[in-house]
Order: structure tokens, then C-alpha cells, then sequence
């Protein structure tokens, strides 16, 4: 079971450099200090944050940037560049000036690492991949590369986790976790982002005995692989917890209480753990009773409170956790849930943004009935509900959220409880082959990212990048 596999021996992987520079700082960076050596910072702009993996430093989609543009009518966020992509949701990632985005062309997953800011093409990183969805929906990446530091570590739709030197690209390890833990297909492939805590890469893998049947059975049963930790630099593995199967929903750490607890919602619903020595601490059922949910919006941890959502059947729950496995005191509370009907929050795959006592969510699991609502925390009451928006993402920043549809529009909103107060919209239209085309096309489900006053959106085979923020005087 902790069989690693090494670079050499992953079949069809390739790396290829495209800066000729990139290779002289390998070695020099190499010599200097090793495989935990910082690469360069590429960036011009200063100011901002990173953005190094799903969601965000913290995974709740918030920035604390300022400064954003807001009348996009006579000063919209002017286009730096864009990128034709292959097939995948997966949003990118931004560290020290670079960008990594995932995608696949033909039998090939790409991981590409670019300049932040102007898409310039630094290396790219690529390994066969023969994943077909059950649903028709294309076999590209779901999961957005995770930075830390001198490595970069992608997971495909076929459950091919790999991590990179950020420098150059090499492969410093591998692991194919559907074969190495019994992963049965789900039924929209690999779609969690591991987590990095302190040396450990936490990955959602949720694995079967061996000869188990396929999901569509029924009958699946897990082998307590819901989580499994690695270590970050060797890929060997430190532990496994959780018996339970795959959702697509990411593991989330925060400090509850003094204490650092991990909290993932897995197929069958919460598992709360120590993320230091992989204990599980408790847990909480919730999961529609259909064979094809899914759990795959992240649990919003606030304080000591924990909501949970899905759009199949069961919509929301906030629990209260007053857990403390060193008292004997473990165990939830919920403080509000929804019903069978007049659902507050029924999230499909986007996660809830907390802001000021609200949380602000896309709220329905198909287009048509989707709408952008502002949900009281402490109650559950919704404050306003906008329709007609089809299913959306949000980022919080500067007391706005930028809200992209899944059909390529974007819309700045006031991040007030009060009213949907629109301020501003933007539809992005490029020329490409002597055509006026959308840039942003659907199915345009990849979350919205902003690094250093730069968005980066991504739709149907593109990717691009907008300045909302002006660069200081």
C-alpha cells in the first residue's frame, strides 16, 4: 500500500522547459539550498497576496486585497492575456509570479506553469491519462494545482497525484492513488484539492477493497482511505483515517477552541480530525438518500460552527462543535437546518463565502432554478435571493464580490445582506480568427482567482487574466 512510484518509471511523462533561463536557475538555486529552495519571484507587482491553491491561501474565497475597479461601464478591468487551454475546470493557482494551470489535450494532462503577469510559457508538464467520464462531461482536470513553496503538486480526474519542482517542472514523486488504494471511479472523477499542514499533503482518496463493484452498484463499500496524508517532499505515506467514500468537496483546517482540526465533507457527510497525527474526532451524517449526489461545496468552518450544504435533497445545516476528545465531550448540535422544501442554501459544487454575519452562496442544483441568495449565519433566514444568474462563483474582495456565471458573464455585487445591489457587469468579447467571439463560454465552472491585482477567470478552453486592480502610482 505505500508503494511510491518514481519519475522514471510513470509511462508517457514528459517535462519540457520553454525559458532558457529557467535552467540556469535550477542549478544555482539547487546549489544554494537544495529541493526546499525558494525559486525566484518573477513578480513586478508588489502589492497583493498569493493565491496558492483552490480558493485561496485560507480555501474561503476572500481576499483582503484593495483598491478594485468598480465603474466597469468607462473603466472596466482592461484584458492583459489569455490562453487557449484544453479540456478541464480546474481554476489556476498563483505564487511568486507564476501560474499554473491544468488541462488536458487529446491522452495528455498538462500541468503549465506561465508568468502571472503576461501567460509567458515557462514549462509544462505532461503525463498520459485515459479518463472518461460516466456523464459525458470532458476527461480534463476538475482540481486546481497546490503551491507550497519550491513544489507544486497536481491530482488528475484519474486520481494521478504528482508533485513538481516549481522551478523547472522535474517530477520529484508520484502516485497513482485509484490503483495504490482501490479507488473506484466516482462519478465525475477526481474533484478535492489536497490540503498542505506544516510537512503533510492531505488528500481526500476514499478508496474500496480489492474487487469491489463499481459505484452505479450500490454496493460500495470504503476501506478507511477518506483521507490519507503524505509527506509533502517524499510521497510516502504518514497516515489514513475515515471510512468512507470520495466526495468532491476539499478538506479544510482551521483553529477551533486553541487546537487545529480538520474538517472534511466526505460521501457520506462530516469527518472531524486532528490533521498533526490523522485522529478522528468525530463526525456527522449528511448526504441525500439519491445514488448520484454529491456532496461538493467545502464545509464553512466559523468559530465553532460548521455548515454543511449539498443541492440534491437535504440542502443545509449549521452545526455547532463542542467537541473535545480530551474532555470526553465530542458531538454536534445543529443550530438550523433546512427542510424537504423552502430550502435557505442547497450549494451544488460552489462553496458559501462567509462575510459579516451572512453567508453568500449560488443556491440550486441546475441552471434554471439556481439563484445567488445572502443567508443569514445564526438563522438560516435569507435576506434577498436573485434569480436568472444560472449557477455562479464568488470572490470576496474590498467589500464586493466578483461573480462569475457559469456562462462567461461577470458581475461585481456589494457584499451587503440588505439588498442585491449590482455595480457593475462585464461580458468579455475578443476578436479570434477575424471573429468578435465571448472570451468566457460555457460550462465556465472554474473558481475565480485573484493574486496581486490580477483576475484570472477561466471558461471553455480558455483562460484569462484582467487587471482589477491599477498598479500604485
Amino acid at each position: 500500500m505505500n508503494r511510491r512510484r518514481c519519475p522514471a518509471a510513470a509511462a508517457g511523462a514528459t517535462v519540457v522547459l520553454l525559458a532558457a533561463n529557467v535552467a540556469i536557475l535550477t542549478s544555482s538555486a539547487l546549489a544554494r539550498g537544495g529541493a526546499d529552495a525558494l525559486p525566484p519571484d518573477l513578480r513586478v507587482r508588489t502589492d497583493g497576496i498569493d493565491w496558492p491553491g483552490f480558493l485561496g491561501p485560507n480555501r474561503d474565497s476572500k481576499s483582503p486585497e484593495t483598491g478594485i475597479r468598480t465603474d466597469w461601464a468607462t473603466d472596466p478591468p482592461p484584458l492583459i492575456w489569455r490562453l487557449e487551454l484544453g479540456e478541464g475546470y480546474a481554476a489556476p493557482s498563483v505564487a511568486r509570479g507564476r501560474l499554473f494551470y491544468f488541462t488536458r489535450f487529446r491522452d495528455q494532462a498538462r500541468l503549465v506553469a506561465v508568468r502571472s503577469e503576461t501567460g509567458e510559457e515557462l514549462w509544462r508538464s505532461e503525463v498520459r491519462t485515459d479518463y472518461e467520464d460516466y456523464y459525458g462531461y470532458d476527461g480534463g482536470p476538475r482540481t486546481a494545482p497546490l503551491i507550497d513553496g519550491p513544489r507544486v503538486y497536481a491530482v488528475g480526474a484519474d486520481g494521478i497525484l504528482r508533485c513538481h519542482r516549481v522551478l523547472d517542472g522535474e517530477v520529484l514523486w508520484e502516485r497513482d492513488l485509484h490503483a495504490e488504494y482501490g479507488v473506484q471511479q466516482n462519478f465525475f472523477g477526481v474533484a478535492s484539492a489536497p490540503w498542505i499542514e506544516d510537512d503533510l499533503l492531505i488528500v481526500a482518496v476514499g478508496g474500496s477493497p480489492p474487487g469491489s463493484p463499481n459505484i452505479h452498484s450500490g454496493r460500495l463499500k470504503p476501506n478507511g482511505t477518506a483521507l490519507v496524508a503524505f509527506d509533502k517532499r517524499t510521497g510516502e505515506e504518514r497516515y489514513r483515517l475515515g471510512d468512507d467514500l470520495a466526495s468532491y468537496a476539499s478538506p479544510v483546517v482551521r483553529d477551533v477552541g486553541g487546537r487545529r482540526r480538520g474538517f472534511h465533507f466526505a460521501r457520506s457527510g462530516l469527518i472531524v480530525f486532528d490533521p498533526k497525527d490523522g485522529r478522528q474526532l468525530d463526525g456527522f451524517g449528511w448526504r441525500a438518500r439519491r445514488l448520484s449526489s454529491v456532496n461538493a461545496a467545502n464545509p464553512v468552518v466559523v468559530g465553532a460552527r460548521v455548515l454543511l450544504t449539498e443541492s440534491y435533497e437535504k440542502g443545509a445545516v449549521l452545526l455547532e462543535y463542542d467537541g473535545d476528545p480530551e474532555r470526553g465531550a465530542t458531538g454536534f448540535s445543529p443550530v438550523w437546518q433546512d427542510g424537504p422544501r423552502d430550502q435557505a442554501i442547497a450549494a451544488h459544487w460552489n462553496t458559501p463565502v462567509y462575510h459579516e454575519g451572512a453567508v453568500y452562496v449560488s443556491s440550486g442544483e441546475k441552471s434554471p432554478n439556481a439563484e445567488l441568495r445572502a443567508v443569514e449565519w445564526a438563522t438560516g433566514e435569507v435576506h434577498w435571493s436573485q434569480p436568472r444568474l444560472g449557477r455562479t462563483q464568488l470572490l470576496y474582495v474590498d467589500g464586493h464580490f466578483v461573480v462569475q456565471s457559469e456562462g462567461g458573464d461577470l458581475l461585481l455585487v456589494r457584499a451587503t445582506s440588505e439588498s442585491y445591489q449590482r455595480v457593475a457587469e462585464l461580458r468579455l468579447r475578443v476578436d479570434v480568427d477575424g471573429r468578435t467571439v465571448d472570451l468566457l463560454r460555457y460550462p465556465a465552472w472554474a473558481a475565480p482567482v485573484l493574486a496581486h491585482g490580477v483576475l484570472y477567470v477561466r471558461g471553455k478552453d480558455r483562460l484569462a487574466a484582467l487587471e482589477l486592480i491599477p498598479p500604485p502610482e
